[in-house]
């Protein structure tokens, strides 16, 4: 006859794993258990580690601050000069979208373009030279384009537009044909992706290299005096008729500096030939 220990009913559920010393946890608890603490642990250590590290990491040299600001800061002006131009309605349309013919800027935008970039956080940004040189080629947006000119008085081709802008802003007398300025001795080869306000950029415009030229603002934007029927401009360089023909840009010798260094010397003019 079975016992009574047979005959008990079973338990709902298993009873909780003894938790006192000396008793042996099932092998599944076990692995739990070790896990939960690993995990602990590896909390705790985390934590740590990021209490620490503000402790052992290097405070940057005061100098290291100072020239990330000023790299930053150029792009910064660049910025706000291109949301002005085109809140004026100053950046030409794509040239490979059919959108009619352009309309030339008003004297007064012209003149508003400039005043904004004199201005005391322009030039800090900048330098005074790149500022100036930058206000002075804004000053002539909507002055009509004219083969061989190099006034404001009777227009400007490209290369006419800027020797006439480099000589007023930086008494630097370039020579006259586009090709001749981007050989010109004393200006300094700058790579697309280091572009700042008052470079030389060159293009490609008749199957020749540096057949056209205009002056960097900022932003991806360049002025310059297009062609016949046309005048000074802002435009674009992302687009993809600018960025197919794209040569290689210059620099004036000390354009980056804020402070107003002593007058650079002038690049020797080449012989007067017919401009491009």
């Amino acid at each position: 006859m079975p016992s009574a220990h047979h005959t008990r009913p079973l338990p709902s559920r298993p009873p909780a794993a003894p938790s006192r010393r000396g008793h042996r946890l099932p092998a599944r608890g076990f692995r739990a258990g070790v896990a939960t603490r690993l995990a602990g642990l590896a909390v705790l250590c985390c934590c740590a580690s990021a209490q620490a590290a503000p402790a052992t990491r290097a405070a940057p040299a005061p100098h290291a601050i100072q020239a990330r600001h000023a790299a930053a800061a150029p792009v910064a002006s660049g910025d706000a000069l291109s949301r002005f131009l085109l809140e004026r309605g100053l950046v030409e349309r794509d040239p490979a979208a059919d959108a009619g013919p352009a309309v030339p800027a008003a004297a007064g935008d012209a003149a508003a373009a400039a005043a904004l970039v004199r201005q005391r956080g322009f030039t800090q940004a900048l330098g005074e030279r790149a500022a100036e040189l930058v206000a002075a080629s804004l000053e002539l947006l909507g002055v009509r384009y004219r083969r061989g000119g190099d006034s404001a008085a009777e227009g400007f081709d490209c290369s006419g537009f800027t020797r006439h802008v480099f000589e007023r802003a930086l008494g630097l007398v370039l020579p006259r044909r586009a090709d001749e300025q981007a050989s010109a001795q004393g200006l300094l080869r700058v790579a697309r992706s280091e572009l700042r306000p008052g470079d030389l950029v060159f293009f490609d415009t008749l199957r020749r290299s540096f057949s056209h030229v205009g002056i960097y603002l900022g932003d991806g934007k360049f002025v310059h005096a297009p062609r016949s029927g046309a005048a000074v401009r802002v435009e674009d360089m992302r687009y993809a008729y600018w960025a197919r023909r794209f040569d290689g840009a210059r620099r004036a010798p000390g354009i980056d500096a804020v402070a107003t260094p002593a007058p650079a010397a002038a690049v020797p003019a080449a012989p007067e030939l017919t401009p491009y």
